[in-house]
């Protein structure tokens, strides 16, 4: 096993940061809002619980991602938990965020896009926007929770996985 390595990070160690980064399994979620143009999702894994009471969550898009100004304005959206089943639809909306065709969906009562068979589901309204460097920190208020069941997707080292 090679020796571990100590670094400063900044713009010289981007990626050493961003694979140290990596060493740490996340799940997988897809997250959903509507727009004048029809349903935009987003793949994330930057999701977190922050607190039971009052129900809150947060996720981090990248400022970079074109998707990110249409994603930080939304007053509503859900964040969907994505099973290891569902891979190739996470892979789907990495790339595109018009990614719905040929799945089962629905509006919500907020008009935030649901998708059907996700691990859990969380139908939101955004609580706070906080900064986060080249990303931003959305907390979002939790008005409803759906809780299915399966094996999560898993995603360590730029790869998605799950548990075996």
């Amino acid at each position: 096993m090679p020796a571990p390595v100590t670094f400063i990070p900044g713009p010289d160690t981007a990626r050493e940061f961003r694979d140290a980064l990596g060493q740490f399994a996340t799940g997988v979620t897809v997250v959903t809002c509507a727009t004048d143009n029809g349903p935009l999702g987003i793949t994330a894994n930057s999701f977190a619980s922050v607190s039971i009471d009052p129900p809150l969550v947060l996720w981090s898009p990248a400022r970079s991602a074109n998707r990110f100004p249409i994603f930080e304005a939304a007053q509503h959206f859900a964040i969907h938990i994505i099973g290891a089943e569902q891979s190739e639809m996470c892979q789907a909306f990495v790339k595109d965020g018009a990614a719905f065709p040929g799945l089962n969906w629905a509006p919500g009562a907020t008009g935030a896009p649901l998708i059907d068979g996700c691990l859990a589901r969380f139908e939101c309204e955004r609580h706070a926007v906080h900064d986060g460097g080249d990303h931003a920190i959305i907390v979002g208020r939790v008005l409803s929770a759906t809780l299915g069941q399966g094996t999560p997707l898993v995603f360590s080292g730029g790869r998605f996985g799950a548990f075996t």
